[in-house]
């Protein structure tokens, strides 16, 4: 009868008494019951990990100068067509200019004045305390449809961004002089 002794290279031939346990069948698994791949909870395990990672790195990201200038300029251009809108409406002139304290040449105290609107009917503060804007900024929106070409320049740190518009078309942000 032929043993399983190493060097041996007859195949193992099981008796009826023999267990179906034993460690020569354990190893003679069928190959679709070899490669299943994963599991379910090991494929929900790697995506929480990879949410995690994801968020992570999302949440250390901080906004570049130049894309909280952008926001600000944006924000702004749509502050100006509302005032215009409003103005328009009412029939009274309205006047935007930066609220400035002291004597410096830039306005940089983070706020602005509508005047001609009522009191908190538009925002009057910018979203980042680091824009700024020239002291002696003035921009006249209507009651008239046609206004005179007008332009605002914007600046944080080294970036320069210009909120303007030609008079006919609404307020842009253009990233070159007009």
């Amino acid at each position: 009868m032929p043993t399983s002794a190493v060097g041996n290279k007859a195949p193992l031939i099981s008796s009826s008494r023999e267990s179906d346990s034993s460690p020569a069948r354990a190893c003679a698994l069928p190959p679709s019951r070899q490669a299943l791949g994963f599991t379910l909870i090991e494929l929900l395990v790697v995506i929480a990990l990879i949410a995690i990672g994801t968020a992570a790195v999302s949440f250390s990201l901080r906004d570049t100068a130049q894309t909280v200038l952008e926001r600000d300029a944006e924000r702004l251009a749509a502050l100006f067509e509302s005032a215009r809108a409003r103005s328009r409406s009412s029939g009274v002139p309205v006047q935007w200019h930066p609220v400035v304290e002291g004597s410096n040449s830039a306005a940089s105290n983070n706020s602005f004045v509508f005047e001609g609107l009522p009191p908190q009917t538009l925002p009057a503060q910018w979203l980042s305390p680091q824009t700024q804007v020239a002291a002696n900024s003035l921009i006249l929106l209507g009651p008239d449809p046609i206004i005179g070409p007008q332009n605002v320049m914007l600046r944080s740190q080294d970036f320069q961004l210009w909120v303007s518009t030609d008079g006919i078309r609404p307020f842009s942000v253009l990233r070159a002089a007009p």
